[in-house]
């Protein structure tokens, strides 16, 4: 099934390259790649996605996004399974959703954090530092709302 070679791709590809950042760049170090515009900037994320509530002192705040992301994995798998004939766009979008999230939630689970290190600006305006399971999660969102928006 498709479906599933995408999510384990997803899911290896995005182990792989914070594996790749944890060995070769140190903690908080920038290596610039696109001078204004793209740096690889090591950073340890225990909050979600770009970076939100990282700066939250709640102590319960990893077991919460562990139940979240849980929860919305298992919605996602139950609905993988019970819909076979999912149209392409669908299937893709949430076997990247699933791909990504599997990976953050097998980072937080094990260490507690998610490593991020994609770092993309322009001047003095940064995007917060996402990694490659976040951009999957949200081109796969992307793919389910265009074919909500354009669904015959």
């Amino acid at each position: 099934m498709l479906s599933v070679l995408i999510a384990v791709v997803v899911f290896a590809g995005d182990q792989a390259t914070k594996a790749i950042v944890e060995r070769s760049i140190p903690e908080h170090s920038i290596v610039p790649i696109l001078p204004h515009l793209f740096n690889l900037t090591h950073t340890k994320n225990a909050g979600a996605a770009f970076g939100l509530f990282s700066e939250s002192p709640a102590p319960w705040k990893t077991a919460l996004l562990v139940a979240v992301s849980g929860m919305l994995l298992v919605a996602v798998v139950g609905i993988v399974w019970k819909s076979r004939h999912l149209h392409w766009e669908t299937g893709a979008g949430l076997a990247l959703i699933l791909g990504g999230a599997l990976s953050n939630l097998f980072d937080r689970i094990r260490l507690g954090r998610v490593v991020d290190f994609l770092d993309v600006y322009y001047r003095s305006y940064h995007w917060p530092t996402f990694n490659l399971a976040d951009s999957a999660i949200v081109i796969g969102a992307v793919f389910l709302i265009f074919e909500f928006i354009f669904a015959e």
